[in-house]
Protein backbone atom coordinates (compact mmCIF):
# COMPACT_ATOMS: atom_id res chain seq x y z
CA UNK A 1 0.00 0.00 0.00
CA UNK A 2 0.95 3.59 -1.01
CA UNK A 3 2.26 5.12 2.15
CA UNK A 4 2.56 8.62 0.95
CA UNK A 5 1.73 11.61 3.58
CA UNK A 6 1.01 14.88 0.78
CA UNK A 7 1.21 18.20 2.09
CA UNK A 8 -0.77 20.39 -0.50
CA UNK A 9 1.13 23.55 -1.14
CA UNK A 10 -0.55 26.35 -2.59
CA UNK A 11 1.13 29.42 -0.96
CA UNK A 12 0.18 29.30 1.95
CA UNK A 13 3.03 30.80 4.45
CA UNK A 14 2.69 27.71 7.19
CA UNK A 15 4.17 25.21 4.99
CA UNK A 16 7.31 24.99 6.79
CA UNK A 17 5.87 24.24 10.14
CA UNK A 18 3.30 21.67 8.83
CA UNK A 19 6.46 19.91 7.23
CA UNK A 20 8.44 20.15 10.34
CA UNK A 21 5.57 18.79 12.83
CA UNK A 22 4.85 15.68 10.58
CA UNK A 23 9.16 15.24 10.77
CA UNK A 24 9.23 15.56 14.00
CA UNK A 25 6.73 12.66 14.22
CA UNK A 26 9.01 10.07 12.22
CA UNK A 27 7.57 10.74 8.65
CA UNK A 28 8.40 11.74 5.42
CA UNK A 29 5.88 13.84 3.88
CA UNK A 30 5.89 15.29 -0.13
CA UNK A 31 4.82 18.75 -0.67
CA UNK A 32 2.81 19.08 -3.09
CA UNK A 33 1.02 21.00 -5.95
CA UNK A 34 0.47 18.47 -8.30
CA UNK A 35 -3.08 16.80 -8.30
CA UNK A 36 -1.84 13.37 -9.27
CA UNK A 37 0.69 12.83 -5.85
CA UNK A 38 -2.48 14.04 -4.06
CA UNK A 39 -4.93 11.56 -5.41
CA UNK A 40 -2.40 8.84 -4.99
CA UNK A 41 -1.41 9.63 -1.24
CA UNK A 42 -2.42 8.05 1.66
CA UNK A 43 -2.89 10.56 4.02
CA UNK A 44 -3.55 13.91 2.65
CA UNK A 45 -2.47 17.56 4.36
CA UNK A 46 -4.31 21.24 3.70
CA UNK A 47 -2.63 23.99 5.67
CA UNK A 48 -4.11 27.06 5.65
CA UNK A 49 -3.11 30.57 6.23
CA UNK A 50 -4.61 34.23 5.10
CA UNK A 51 -8.36 34.76 3.48
CA UNK A 52 -10.62 31.89 1.83
CA UNK A 53 -10.96 33.45 -1.26
CA UNK A 54 -7.31 33.87 -2.15
CA UNK A 55 -7.31 30.40 -1.02
CA UNK A 56 -9.83 28.71 -3.29
CA UNK A 57 -8.18 30.69 -6.44
CA UNK A 58 -5.00 29.46 -5.98
CA UNK A 59 -6.41 25.70 -5.23
CA UNK A 60 -8.65 26.35 -8.67
CA UNK A 61 -5.90 27.68 -10.53
CA UNK A 62 -3.55 24.38 -9.51
CA UNK A 63 -6.75 22.07 -10.32
CA UNK A 64 -6.91 21.01 -6.71
CA UNK A 65 -10.51 21.60 -5.92
CA UNK A 66 -12.32 18.61 -7.75
CA UNK A 67 -8.88 16.85 -6.18
CA UNK A 68 -10.14 17.73 -2.54
CA UNK A 69 -13.77 17.24 -3.34
CA UNK A 70 -12.97 14.11 -4.54
CA UNK A 71 -10.80 12.82 -1.36
CA UNK A 72 -13.67 13.57 0.58
CA UNK A 73 -16.34 11.39 -1.19
CA UNK A 74 -13.99 8.31 -1.96
CA UNK A 75 -13.40 9.11 2.09
CA UNK A 76 -9.75 9.31 1.74
CA UNK A 77 -7.98 11.17 4.61
CA UNK A 78 -7.93 14.65 4.50
CA UNK A 79 -6.70 16.84 7.70
CA UNK A 80 -7.80 20.39 6.75
CA UNK A 81 -6.35 23.08 8.96
CA UNK A 82 -7.70 26.83 9.64
CA UNK A 83 -8.50 28.09 6.02
CA UNK A 84 -8.11 24.73 5.21
CA UNK A 85 -11.40 23.80 7.37
CA UNK A 86 -13.54 27.30 6.25
CA UNK A 87 -13.16 26.38 2.15
CA UNK A 88 -14.98 23.13 3.00
CA UNK A 89 -18.37 24.78 3.24
CA UNK A 90 -20.60 26.52 1.14
CA UNK A 91 -19.52 29.99 1.45
CA UNK A 92 -17.80 32.58 3.21
CA UNK A 93 -18.35 35.58 3.64
CA UNK A 94 -14.59 36.91 4.02
CA UNK A 95 -13.90 39.71 1.67
CA UNK A 96 -17.19 39.66 0.31
CA UNK A 97 -19.00 36.17 -0.75
CA UNK A 98 -17.07 33.85 -2.04
CA UNK A 99 -18.23 29.89 -3.05
CA UNK A 100 -16.33 27.53 -1.50
CA UNK A 101 -15.82 23.67 -1.99
CA UNK A 102 -19.49 22.72 -0.81
CA UNK A 103 -18.46 19.84 1.40
CA UNK A 104 -19.86 20.53 4.70
CA UNK A 105 -23.33 22.94 4.57
CA UNK A 106 -22.29 26.10 6.48
CA UNK A 107 -21.56 29.45 6.25
CA UNK A 108 -18.10 30.85 7.06
CA UNK A 109 -19.21 34.50 9.04
CA UNK A 110 -16.99 36.95 10.43
CA UNK A 111 -16.52 36.59 14.35
CA UNK A 112 -18.74 39.11 16.52
CA UNK A 113 -18.03 42.88 17.11
CA UNK A 114 -16.67 43.48 20.12
CA UNK A 115 -13.82 40.80 20.45
CA UNK A 116 -10.54 41.23 19.83
CA UNK A 117 -9.81 40.07 16.71
CA UNK A 118 -8.77 38.03 14.86
CA UNK A 119 -9.03 35.38 17.76
CA UNK A 120 -5.02 35.04 18.77
CA UNK A 121 -3.77 32.66 21.21
CA UNK A 122 -4.49 29.37 23.26
CA UNK A 123 -8.11 28.77 23.51
CA UNK A 124 -9.51 25.14 24.82
CA UNK A 125 -11.12 22.68 22.51
CA UNK A 126 -14.03 21.01 24.13
CA UNK A 127 -14.31 17.34 22.49
CA UNK A 128 -17.99 16.47 21.90
CA UNK A 129 -17.55 13.02 20.30
CA UNK A 130 -15.49 10.14 21.51
CA UNK A 131 -13.20 9.71 18.33
CA UNK A 132 -9.30 8.18 17.87
CA UNK A 133 -8.30 11.61 16.39
CA UNK A 134 -8.57 12.77 20.84
CA UNK A 135 -6.33 9.58 21.59
CA UNK A 136 -4.23 10.88 24.60
CA UNK A 137 -5.56 14.59 24.22
CA UNK A 138 -7.36 15.84 27.74
CA UNK A 139 -10.77 17.03 27.19
CA UNK A 140 -10.46 21.24 27.53
CA UNK A 141 -6.61 20.96 25.78
CA UNK A 142 -5.55 24.35 24.62
CA UNK A 143 -4.92 24.50 20.95
CA UNK A 144 -3.38 27.79 19.33
CA UNK A 145 -5.73 29.83 17.33
CA UNK A 146 -5.08 33.04 14.64
CA UNK A 147 -8.73 33.30 12.92
CA UNK A 148 -11.12 36.14 12.24
CA UNK A 149 -14.07 33.90 11.10
CA UNK A 150 -15.61 30.83 11.93
CA UNK A 151 -18.06 28.24 10.40
CA UNK A 152 -21.55 28.15 11.26
CA UNK A 153 -22.92 24.64 10.51
CA UNK A 154 -25.95 23.86 8.87
CA UNK A 155 -25.25 20.09 9.83
CA UNK A 156 -23.84 19.64 13.69
CA UNK A 157 -23.13 16.25 13.29
CA UNK A 158 -19.94 16.79 11.72
CA UNK A 159 -19.02 18.94 15.09
CA UNK A 160 -16.04 16.83 16.83
CA UNK A 161 -14.90 20.07 18.92
CA UNK A 162 -15.99 23.28 20.34
CA UNK A 163 -14.54 26.44 21.31
CA UNK A 164 -16.02 29.84 22.99
CA UNK A 165 -14.62 32.70 21.71
CA UNK A 166 -18.05 35.20 22.06
CA UNK A 167 -19.83 32.31 20.26
CA UNK A 168 -19.50 28.45 19.62
CA UNK A 169 -16.81 27.92 17.36
CA UNK A 170 -16.98 24.34 15.58
CA UNK A 171 -13.27 24.13 15.70
CA UNK A 172 -12.96 20.27 15.09
CA UNK A 173 -14.82 18.86 12.09
CA UNK A 174 -15.01 15.00 11.67
CA UNK A 175 -16.51 13.84 8.26
CA UNK A 176 -15.76 9.86 7.52
CA UNK A 177 -11.87 10.33 6.69
CA UNK A 178 -12.26 14.09 6.61
CA UNK A 179 -10.52 16.26 9.77
CA UNK A 180 -10.53 19.79 9.89
CA UNK A 181 -9.15 22.00 12.87
CA UNK A 182 -9.83 25.58 13.17
CA UNK A 183 -6.97 25.79 15.05
CA UNK A 184 -2.72 25.20 13.94
CA UNK A 185 -1.68 21.68 15.53
CA UNK A 186 1.56 22.78 14.33
CA UNK A 187 1.64 25.78 16.23
CA UNK A 188 -0.09 23.66 19.65
CA UNK A 189 2.91 21.81 21.35
CA UNK A 190 2.91 18.17 22.37
CA UNK A 191 -0.99 17.77 21.90
CA UNK A 192 -0.80 18.87 18.41
CA UNK A 193 1.45 16.87 17.28
CA UNK A 194 -0.09 14.36 18.97
CA UNK A 195 -3.21 15.06 17.06
CA UNK A 196 -1.53 14.54 13.52
CA UNK A 197 -0.21 11.59 15.32
CA UNK A 198 -3.28 10.27 15.74
CA UNK A 199 -4.43 11.16 12.19
CA UNK A 200 -1.91 9.80 10.27
CA UNK A 201 -2.10 6.73 12.72
CA UNK A 202 -5.57 6.41 11.22
CA UNK A 203 -4.81 7.27 7.63
CA UNK A 204 -1.82 4.25 6.99
CA UNK A 205 -3.50 1.73 9.20
CA UNK A 206 -7.20 2.34 7.37
CA UNK A 207 -8.60 2.89 10.31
Amino acid sequence: MNKMIAIIDYGAGNLRSVTNAIKKLGYQAKVTSNPGDVIDAAAVILPGVGAAGDTIDSLEKLGMIKVIQQLIQQEQPLFAICVGLQILFSGTEEGGWHECLGMIPGTVKKLPSGLKIPHMGWNQVKQRITHPLFDGIPDETNFYFVHSYYAELDDMSVVAGTTDYGVPICSVAIKDSLVATQFHPEKSGEFGLRMYSNFLKMALSGR
